[in-house]
């Protein structure tokens, strides 16, 4: 015998014996739509952006293998086709479909024959997935005390709202706030009089930064949440003229994107939460038509779904937040008379019916998330401007009113942020 051996085992006499070889691991993550594949390799498929369609070897001989793994979990978002390019897959020949679609999948082929072709070994999902850490404290910024102001509120891990810190970025109201980056905080747009497009991160200590202009068409009431578990989107709003329905992606460094168009129906006043871990939620507001109960999802890439109407009360300059793990809550607001209702959101984005009874019933206040699994809502404005919270536990039990917790303002924005207590 002659030649490199790469993987060999001992035999029970010592003596060395070739065995096979393992598979080749291709370096480079394929984000493209398309791929051929080769015999003997390993492919990571990232279908963030698009399905991927994968061409087979056009000849294979008996125990071929090749392999592929879903890299970004995101097959269930957007799917691979398998182009058996002549040769049978499971013993059915290459005119049917054969397509996977599930996040987390591993999907390992070995061709067996002329007959039955590629036969998978396996095609199973990875369900035990790692966790992100949970989100530990709050911040409630910016606002309106009759004008526009900069204050912050810090909230720990224990739902206690700290005094004001003035100072932060520029004085502005109706702007909106999320995590992003699993521990870090953006807050961004409003106005002052004028429309912004401003944005003013916030990293994991709760320390506000200071201004970065030009991020997307300058506008106010819109919102924002978390999704892909570490990134972030802003959606709708008021651009001075006319609601629109425009977003705009945040990534995990807290880098804004140019403005994505027709999204769901144009609208401001409303509100948004993370839920199911990755996902997003907007809901409610107020169009050109009026008051508006729809919701429109968010995908794991940020991909956002047509309205759904329905989802309770008609209302907008309400909040919403997530809450116990992966659900998420909507509350408060106005239907031209101020309302102290909830809904609740469930792990698949379904939104309950109403909840009533819960706190002072007012609108232009903010809310987060904080202590691993609970929400906390504050601010607002009934008669006038208050500094009133309300506690929100892991069931979606929203608690009465704890007063004094700053200077009292409204239109403000909150987000959740640090993984540690």
């Amino acid at each position: 015998m002659s030649g490199q051996i790469t993987s060999n085992v001992f035999r029970g006499s010592g003596v060395i014996a070739a065995t096979a070889g393992g598979l080749n691991w291709v370096s480079t993550v394929v984000t493209g739509s398309t791929l051929t594949a080769e015999a003997g390799n390993g492919y990571w498929i990232d279908t963030t952006s698009n399905t991927c369609t994968i061409t087979l070897p056009s000849s294979a001989t008996r125990g071929d293998q090749i392999v592929f793994i879903d890299y970004a979990r995101t097959w269930g978002t957007y799917k691979i086709i398998i182009d058996s390019n002549g040769l049978n897959y499971q013993g059915q020949d290459d005119t049917y479909t054969v397509e996977y679609e599930t996040d987390g999948e591993t999907l390992n082929i070995v061709y067996a024959d002329a007959t039955q072709g590629w036969i998978p070994l396996n095609d199973d999902d990875v369900t035990d997935v790692p966790v992100q850490p949970p989100t530990q404290k709050a911040i409630f910024g910016f606002g309106s005390t009759g004008s526009v102001s900069s204050l912050t509120n810090l909230v720990s891990s224990s739902g206690v709202v700290a005094s004001d810190t003035t100072g932060v970025g520029t004085a502005r109201s109706e702007l909106a706030a999320t995590g992003y980056g699993i521990d870090k905080g953006i807050f961004g747009y409003g106005h002052t009089g004028s429309k912004l497009s401003m944005t003013n991160l916030v990293n994991n200590s709760g320390v506000v930064g200071t201004d970065v202009t030009g991020v997307g068409t300058a506008r106010n009431g819109l919102s924002a949440a978390s999704y892909g578990a570490d990134k972030a989107i802003f959606g709708y709003g008021y651009d001075g003229s006319s609601f629109v329905s425009m977003t705009n992606l945040v990534n995990n460094s807290g880098v804004v994107a140019s403005d994505v168009t027709g999204v769901g129906t144009a609208r401001g006043g409303l509100a948004s939460a993370t839920y199911a871990l990755d996902k997003a939620i907007f809901a409610y507001g107020e169009s050109s038509s009026g008051k508006v109960s729809m919701s429109n999802l968010v995908s794991n890439s940020g991909v956002v779904a047509s309205d759904t109407t329905g989802v309770g009360t008609t209302r907008f300059n309400l909040a919403a937040a997530g809450y116990g793990t992966d659900t998420a809550i909507f509350a408060y607001g106005t239907t031209g008379s101020l309302v102290s209702m909830s809904n609740l959101v469930n792990n698949s984005g379904t939104i309950a019916s109403d909840v009533s009874g819960v706190g002072t019933a007012r609108r232009g206040l903010g809310g987060a998330s904080y202590g691993g699994d609970k929400a906390i809502f504050g601010y607002g404005y009934t008669t006038g401007y208050v500094s009133m919270t309300n506690l929100v536990n892991s069931s979606g039990v929203v608690a009465t009113d704890v007063s004094g917790v700053g200077t009292a303002r409204g239109f403000m924005a909150a987000l959740g942020f640090s993984t540690s207590a």
